[in-house]
């Protein structure tokens, strides 16, 4: 055998072993082989020979006896660690321990089980659920009148607020036994999505009582008396809910709340030598808060006296308060945009309350943070996904018509290329909005807490509303500017900027928690070495860092493989062209595993301080989970073919994404040589992916511009009026 067949045979092995994740004796052994067949093939000298056994053998000694490695290798790295990292508040943990992952996990480990997603139930609705959409949904939609709401009365009608109440709307997500709907969480996407093609305000107000509110919080935390007190209440609508988080010196940083609480002993109705809670707060932007009756507040709780128990500071906690309570006063109403839903400040001052009006009793107190994280999801995965969908949908409807009628130079306006272009766009990303809304909404049923996915959809959503958005007005031009009640438009564009900024504003939610919070809980490895750092734990940093090295090198012998083979000898279950994207979209998963592996090490802990690098990783993560549920979208659907180019758009728009990010990535980690080498790696032969192409520009906007089943389902769900 030549010495360069023996050294091509020799990297083809380590390149499977790499690949294949082979166990640490495998290796040693299959070197110990190599230095034998040296020795035996190639007549080394004595020295040589004897200095490779001296260097092997200790080192295959302490690598595969565990008490030798913890304490030679794994010991001294766990210092080093301990160094590199570090100390996360509490806030801070809770927030990136909160929620559950599924899918994304998947997309981070950079070897997608697609089956997984695959057989995930697809979002349906129950009899009862669309019963509802077409009676009392329809007729709300029917009686809402979005420019006099807006412009006159500055406010829903009094008659659509009591059948807002009487049809239980405040009550979809709280259980039939307690008087509510008790609806899953597809259908109450399914709600808030076709009411907010009616009226931006009357969607709001349907949202915020049940995505992160008091019911939400009571049906997870709330002791049994509470759930019994307030859940009948709420689902009639007899009281009316808000949660008051956000001051004027504190958003999304609750670690700076100035909202506090001291526990002691005072009079509460009648009674002296009351345990309970002295609070003084001054909240902002609280949607229907002019009108709430109840009041969900978070404040930081101290117990100086040591009421409760050991620790003077509890950390942040949630209550429900009356809104009549002594002391609390609401402010004068905000105007959000000038789109007529409730919103406004309150204060309390020095209001006593017992302690049992803590969420979840006196057992939670300091817990609240957590308890709010976990709750998110329904804002972020459920109520925004579902706004900025029928926003979309909207849209579609009414450009794409639009695009067909009006004229220049005696040719609809669509047919020309630069309004194709945008139209495509608004296609495609309505599609990809109402894929990751619907899939999301599936596993939620499902009993997940999406907690990266739902960061995902929060920002990519609203970006996409306002994307389409945006060119809908392009294209529309004077008939969108004009403010009128056959204005479809205005009112969406006005209310964008609302959407980017509530439950947590998109550049927060981009820079830092989509990666910051993705390579903690999505990871197979980080989440238990830092659990193994913070425990000063020798035996599990060990586990977990012997096998994130494996997961690494594994990782990267693939991504050089599929970037050699341009990822075609990926297996998945997907069938015809779909099986083409999904080949590349694992492709690129095993890339960003890859890249982002060597930012952590690289960086370690300043890594979060790096916001555009973080945002950029969390850029990739995303366009892989928002491509490969259009992917899931087209495979429940049984593939049909006159979908496809939506389709296609939205893989070829999301793999030229993630590619332009990667290279902003290898361009802007520190040191020039790290970056050559992850370039060279997932992009050997240089980019290969260019978007969309102008011939499927025009096949996207026609779907738009002529009536038929694909732009049927592309809107469907959406509020089509009868008359006028």
């Amino acid at each position: 055998m030549s010495t360069w067949l023996e050294i091509l045979t020799l990297l083809a092995a380590i390149w499977a072993l790499a690949a294949w994740r082979t166990p640490l004796w495998v290796w040693l052994g299959c070197i110990g082989l190599c230095l034998i067949h040296w020795g035996s093939n190639h007549e080394p000298s004595t020295i040589l020979l004897v200095l490779a056994w001296l260097l092997y053998l200790p080192a295959a000694f302490v690598l595969l006896i565990p008490g030798l490695r913890q304490q030679w290798i794994s010991a001294p790295l766990l210092q080093r660690f301990v160094r590199m990292i570090p100390t996360m508040s509490d806030t801070e943990r809770e927030a990136l321990e909160a929620g559950t992952v599924g899918w994304d996990a998947e997309l981070f480990s950079g070897r997608p089980d697609w089956r997984r997603l695959l057989d995930t139930p697809p979002a349906r609705l129950s009899e009862e659920e669309q019963a509802f959409l077409d009676g009392p949904v329809e007729e709300l939609c029917s009686r809402l009148d979005d420019w006099k709401i807006t412009q006159q009365w500055q406010d829903l009608p009094e008659d659509l607020w009591q059948f807002i109440k009487d049809q239980g709307f405040f009550g979809l997500v709280i259980p039939k036994n307690y008087g509510g709907r008790g609806f899953s969480a597809y259908a109450h996407s399914q709600v808030v999505m076709k009411v907010a093609t009616r009226s931006t305000a009357g969607a709001v107000t349907i949202m915020v009582p049940n995505s992160l509110g008091p019911a939400e919080l009571l049906l997870h935390y709330g002791t049994d008396e509470q759930k019994d007190h307030y859940l009948p209440r709420l689902a009639k609508g007899e009281e009316v809910p808000c949660f008051a988080l956000t001051g004027p010196e504190a958003g999304s940083d609750a670690g700076a709340m100035p909202d506090t609480g001291i526990v002691c002993r005072g009079s509460f109705d009648g009674h002296d030598n009351v345990l309970g809670i002295r609070l003084n707060w001054d909240k902002r932007y609280i949607t229907l808060g002019p009108i709430a009756t109840v009041l969900g507040l978070a404040f930081k709780l101290y117990d100086p006296d040591h009421l409760l128990g050991r620790r003077e500071k509890l950390g942040i906690t949630v209550a429900l308060i009356p809104t009549d309570t002594p002391g609390i006063e609401i402010g004068n109403r905000h105007s959000p945009m000038g789109l007529a839903f409730q919103n406004g400040p309150n204060y309390g001052k020095d209001v006593f309350i017992p302690v049992e009006w803590i969420i979840g009793g006196p057992k939670r107190a300091g817990q609240g943070w957590r308890m709010l994280m976990e709750s998110l999801a329904a804002g972020r995965g459920i109520s925004l996904p579902a706004l900025s969908t029928g926003a979309g949908k909207l849209v579609c409807r009414a450009t794409g018509a639009y695009a067909a009628i009006r004229k220049q130079f005696k040719l609809p306006i669509g047919r020309f290329e630069g309004v194709a272009e945008a139209l495509a766009r608004i296609a495609g990303i309505t599609y990809c909005m109402d894929a990751a809304r619907s899939y999301t909404a599936a596993t939620i049923d499902q009993g997940e807490k999406p907690a990266v996915a739902s960061a995902i959809l929060k920002y990519h959503l609203t970006e996409g509303m306002r994307q389409v958005v945006n060119d809908a007005m392009d294209i529309q031009g004077g008939s969108a500017i004009c403010q009128g009640p056959r204005n479809l438009l205005g009112r969406v564009y006005q209310g964008l900027p609302i959407s980017i900024t509530v439950e947590g504003a998109n550049i927060l939610t981009r820079s830092l928690i989509i990666f910051g919070q993705g390579a903690v809980r999505c990871h197979p490895y980080v989440h238990r070495e830092m659990r193994a750092v913070a425990a000063r734990s020798v035996e599990e940093f060990d586990a977990a860092f012997f096998s994130h090295v494996g997961h690494t090198v594994s990782t990267a012998a693939r991504t050089l493989f599929h970037g050699i083979t341009r990822s075609r000898f990926i297996r998945t279950p997907l069938q015809g062209d779909s099986a083409r994207y999904g080949r590349a979209l694992t492709g690129m998963s095993a890339a960003f595993a890859l890249v982002a592996d060597c930012a952590m090490l690289r960086l370690g802990g300043a890594l979060k301080r790096k916001e555009s690098l973080s945002a950029r990783l969390g850029d990739v993560l995303s366009q892989l989970y928002l491509a490969t549920t259009a992917l899931k979208c087209h495979y429940d659907r049984d593939y049909p073919e006159d979908d496809w180019p939506l389709v296609q758009w939205v893989c070829e728009d999301a793999l030229y994404r993630a590619q332009t990010r990667f290279m902003e990535i290898f361009d802007n980690l520190p040191g020039r040589l790290l970056g050559a080498l992850l370039r060279a790696t997932v992009f050997p032969f240089g980019t290969i992916y260019c978007g969309p192409s102008d011939q499927l520009n025009v096949q996207v906007a026609r779907c738009l511009m002529e009536p038929g089943e694909v732009r049927d389902r592309l809107t469907a769900g959406i509020f089509l009026p009868t008359e006028g």
